[in-house]
């Protein structure tokens, strides 16, 4: 991906990008604070004129909460004023899951053409840009989990497959439709590691190659819309939300990540527990402190605490672990001989209700507040802490993340190194979407809690 401007570019070279495009509609995507995808459109012609002058869209979306609801924070939302979304033509991708149509993601930016001070996915390039800066490239990429359902059910939850969780039964039932999914994804130019049945309810995942922590996020929005538009041609609705049955797993958006410098990975070749570097330990320290924050970020939903819940490997406890699925930070170092190039740290609380753009930001700006204090990892921890007794608990410093999502509000609220990395606005208008939606639902049942957000993620 190329590095996102500074100003809008109305001198590019905008013609040379639509070079044998043959879609006649492009649309121009946003993911909110409330993590839903947002969408302009325009006419494959008139993308010239909207990579150099943008395409109007109110603020007001900043403060929008997922059920499409408008609150008005201390610094954004309400009626007043207009904002540019500018495509990123480095993106542009034609879709071969809903043909003659193309997808860039845009960037917002103010009418008189600097960035908007709120831009989700300018956040995550400042952040990875301040990576760049002290030497660090980071490689990112989400597993994607989603549910598939009968299409004819709009207001219940009908398995479109059946069978053994991980099993060749449920495969059997859905191996057109994976052959196509993947088809799909690779001629739109993204590269399927895995795919496979999953636990839960009709529950399917894949796996995409690791990429630029931008294009990382951009990936995860047309994953996703991928799967919505390859599973309606089979009859099927997908279902990315955090919760299908409030007594089972849910579906999750766990985050790979690896770290570089000019002298490889930080992950390996070091002297620090399973082969780290130094500042690799000081980086997944720094995520590690900030989690009860990131859970607000990847996971403030509402509905996404049904879904985080100890024992279903969702990643409930601050704490870490080499290959610990109960941990939410999971260390993975690969099979012997394969460290160089396959150790990673997963984050395993996070899911589909958060914005990608916002998480892969929060999560490089906490891992570099890390390495700037110089932190040390704690024991790791094996098990399931929820057999802890309470002084093994205590020994280990295993917490439990937030319960709810005003406490995982409150968490934002209290983090400067977030605050400080987002900015007063973006940081303001977050959390401001996130205590709206808790007090909004705060006292819904678990059922009417899955019925809001089945078919809105």
């Amino acid at each position: 991906m190329a590095p996102t401007p500074d100003r809008i570019p109305v001198d590019g070279d905008a013609d040379t990008a639509l070079g044998g495009l043959t879609a006649s509609m492009v649309a121009l995507s946003f993911v909110d604070n409330a993590g839903i995808a947002r969408v302009k459109a325009v006419p494959a012609q008139r993308l010239t004129h909207a990579a150099r002058f943008g395409v109007g869209v109110s603020p007001c979306f900043e403060t929008f909460a997922f059920d499409d609801l408008m609150t008005v924070g201390r610094y954004l939302g309400g009626p007043d004023g207009d904002l540019r979304l500018v495509p990123d033509l480095s993106m542009l991708t034609e879709l071969a899951c809903q043909p003659g149509w193309a997808w860039a993601p845009a960037d917002k930016f103010t009418q008189d053409g600097t960035h908007f001070v709120a831009c989700q996915r300018h956040f995550a390039a400042r952040q990875a840009e301040a990576a760049r800066a002290i030497g660090l490239r980071l490689s990112m990429s989400f597993e994607t989990e989603w549910s598939v359902g009968r299409e004819d059910d709009t207001d219940d939850f009908t398995p479109a497959v059946y069978g053994p969780a991980y099993g060749m039964i449920r495969l059997g039932q859905v191996a057109d439709y994976g052959k196509d999914l993947v088809a799909a994804l690779t001629e739109q130019g993204i590269t399927v590691d895995q795919f496979h049945p999953e636990y839960a309810l009709a529950q399917l995942e894949l796996s995409i190659e690791p990429s630029d922590p931008v294009t990382a996020a951009d990936e995860a929005v047309l994953v996703r819309h991928t799967i919505r538009q390859v599973s309606a041609r089979y009859g099927w609705r997908a279902s990315l939300a955090p919760c299908l049955e409030p007594s089972g797993s849910g579906s999750g958006a766990h985050l790979h990540l690896s770290v570089h410098d000019n002298e490889g990975p930080l992950f390996s070749g070091g002297d620090r527990r399973y082969g780290m570097r130094r500042a690799g330990e000081a980086f997944l320290a720094g995520v590690l402190r900030e989690l009860p924050a990131l859970v607000a970020v990847g996971a403030g939903n509402p509905a996404s605490f049904l879904r985080l819940v100890p024992s279903r490997w969702a990643g409930v406890w601050q704490c870490w672990g080499r290959e610990t699925r109960e941990a939410a930070l999971r260390f993975i170092t690969g099979v012997r001989g394969t460290e160089q190039w396959a150790a990673n740290a997963e984050i395993k609380c996070f899911d589909a209700t958060g914005n990608p753009y916002l998480i892969i930001g929060s999560v490089v700006a906490a891992g570099l507040s890390g390495i700037a204090d110089e932190l040390r990892l704690p024991a790791e921890i094996t098990g399931d802490p929820v057999t802890f007794d309470a002084e093994a608990r205590m020994m280990s410093g295993v917490r439990r993340l937030p319960t709810t999502p005003t406490e995982a509000a409150d968490r934002l609220d209290e983090s400067g190194v977030l605050a400080t990395a987002m900015g007063v606005q973006l940081h303001d208008a977050l959390r401001t979407v996130r205590r709206a939606e808790a007090e909004r639902y705060g006292a819904a049942s678990a059922d009417e809690l899955v019925a809001l957000t089945r078919w809105r993620f």
